[in-house]
């Protein structure tokens, strides 16, 4: 049962992602990134932060949601204004409504800034290459080199895992699993360049290939050891079958800044 859900929300998924990344005008794509950042955000803080304050919760939110106001203007200088404040909010914040120190703050300062860093600004990278020539071609390139790892690394090891990759973070995690998520990566990326030819296959994109995969992977058993030190079994339950934002896009937070870095630099 669980299988036929995660294969219904792709399949009802993949064509509503293509109409909303494809086409112009490109506002709706910034929402849906803009929504995905803030349901990863409140899910980030659901299992690592359940009662952190309020004004902090929703000052994060309020803060990612102008960080893609911004970037979506094109006022690039404006954005390292509002990364910085989320520092400077929660610890202000903590500063002014608290008489006597107190361990817990700097904790709750932690939680507080590493949120939007895990989740929104990653997925506002995302803006930065779509405004790149070619811009989306790579983003659908990149989500399906991503897909493919998660899709492969699943089923791979179902059927094929018996040497554990990580028991103490997640203990279904294979090798097989790795490995056969990394080969159908590079099969998924040899399809998509010699359909939209995009750039020639060389050991350049290889390379890059390799590294989306890899970091695709430890950003997946990263989110496992987040769910894992909190007794999580999902971040949240809005995709059937898939579980939560960040169990969908855990992998993708940690190779989009990897393909903005090649974009950038070759």
């Amino acid at each position: 049962m669980m299988h036929i859900k995660r294969w219904l929300t792709g399949i009802i998924a993949i064509p509503i992602l293509i109409a909303i990344i494809g086409p112009e005008p490109r506002w709706p794509f910034y929402i849906l990134l803009l929504f995905a950042s803030i349901t990863g955000l409140m899910e980030f803080y659901g299992i690592t932060a359940s009662d952190i304050p309020r004004f902090v919760r929703w000052s994060g939110y309020s803060l990612i949601s102008l960080l893609f106001v911004v970037l979506s203007m094109r006022q690039m200088l404006l954005a390292p204004v509002i990364i910085v404040l989320w520092a400077f909010v929660p610890m202000t914040f903590f500063m002014l409504t608290h008489s006597e120190p107190s361990k817990e703050w700097t904790t709750y300062i932690g939680k507080a800034v590493l949120g939007p860093i895990y989740v929104g600004l990653p997925l506002a990278m995302l803006v930065l290459i779509d405004i790149r020539p070619n811009g989306k071609i790579w983003i659908f390139f990149l989500l399906t080199v991503i897909f493919a790892n998660d899709t492969g690394a699943f089923y791979f090891g179902k059927f094929f895992g018996k040497h554990k990759l990580y028991e103490a973070v997640s203990p279904n995690k294979t090798w097989e699993g790795a490995i056969g998520g990394l080969l159908c990566s590079i099969i998924a990326a040899l399809w998509f360049m010699h359909l939209l030819r995009l750039r020639p296959m060389d050991i350049t994109i290889l390379v890059l290939v390799l590294a989306l995969s890899i970091t695709g992977q430890i950003g997946d058993l990263s989110a496992s050891m987040l769910k894992r030190n909190h007794g999580v079994k999902d971040s949240g339950k809005i995709l059937p079958g898939h579980g939560g934002m960040l169990d969908r896009i855990d992998g993708l937070l940690f190779s989009i800044p990897i393909l903005y870095l090649f974009l950038t630099f070759f």
